[in-house]
């Protein structure tokens, strides 16, 4: 038999270690999260098991990949102009940065940006909770231009987050305005609660509306706000300790049908 090779990938911080042969063509991959020998062709298991010694750790199991769940199958069959789930955090800023950048030279700094490294800022805190059963999709597009900043579906239920820079500046919360330094407030929480409720008729469950502020100086809370946690990107690890509101098959279920474009076409 040919010699086979051993290829590492990695995919959002997991490790998978793949047996090819000579030829490109896989016969085998290690999840060593799952502790599990996927095996293309049972002919191919002596070699397999020989070329995967290195790399084996504790008790393995062998075996052929198991059966697709629903929701794994809807995510093969989503056509790739319709998923969501490859958007960047500040997706639709990027865009529009590209088609149109603004003056080079400019009396003050481009707002667009600052929202931009708010929403990377959050983007990338949330991607980082992918190992604890988490899964963040950013840029959601909504019908009338609006957008979803964020879902997080995980073991603890559904968020839906607004980021804001507030940089360095005092942030005051007053139901429903946000005042950010001496600025006037605005009344950004109705939008928040707006977005999540849209978010729960799309996923026909319970999405819970965050306000997320990027590195306040202080947060000041005068008027405890309806419905709306207030936190900061330092805040966002602590998410990820809730649970017990979604199994795994049901987080996987209702990931599949948010990273779906359709979804949110009717709301």
């Amino acid at each position: 038999m040919s010699r086979l090779r051993v290829i590492p990938t990695y995919r959002h911080g997991h490790e998978r270690l793949y047996v090819c042969l000579t030829d490109g063509r896989h016969v085998a991959w290690y999840d060593r999260e799952a502790a599990r020998v996927n095996l293309l062709s049972e002919d191919h298991r002596e070699a397999v098991l020989d070329a995967l010694g290195p790399f084996l750790t504790g008790q393995v199991a062998v075996g052929p990949p198991p059966v697709p769940t629903p929701a794994e199958l809807a995510r093969l069959s989503l056509h790739p102009d319709d998923d969501l789930a490859p958007n960047r955090p500040g997706e639709a800023l990027l865009v529009a940065l590209e088609r149109d950048p603004g003056p080079a030279h400019r009396l003050r700094p481009d707002p667009r940006r600052r929202a931009l490294e708010a929403e990377q800022t959050v983007g990338e805190a949330l991607d980082r909770l992918d190992g604890a059963g988490w899964h963040a999709l950013h840029s959601i597009p909504l019908p009338g231009g609006d957008r979803v900043h964020h879902l997080l579906i995980g073991p603890g239920g559904l968020y839906a987050l607004h980021a804001v820079h507030a940089r360095k500046q005092k942030a005051t919360v007053a139901d429903p305005m946000l005042t950010l330094g001496r600025r006037d407030p605005v009344p950004l929480l109705r939008a928040v609660r707006a977005s999540a409720a849209r978010a729960s008729y799309a996923l026909t469950a319970e999405v819970r509306p965050v306000l997320c502020l990027l590195a306040p100086a202080a947060v000041n809370v005068t008027a405890p706000p309806r419905g709306v946690r207030v936190v900061t990107d330092a805040d966002l690890p602590e998410l990820a300790r809730q649970g017990g509101v979604l199994k795994p098959a049901d987080v996987e279920a209702l990931h599949a049908m948010a990273r779906d474009r359709n979804t949110w076409a009717r709301v």
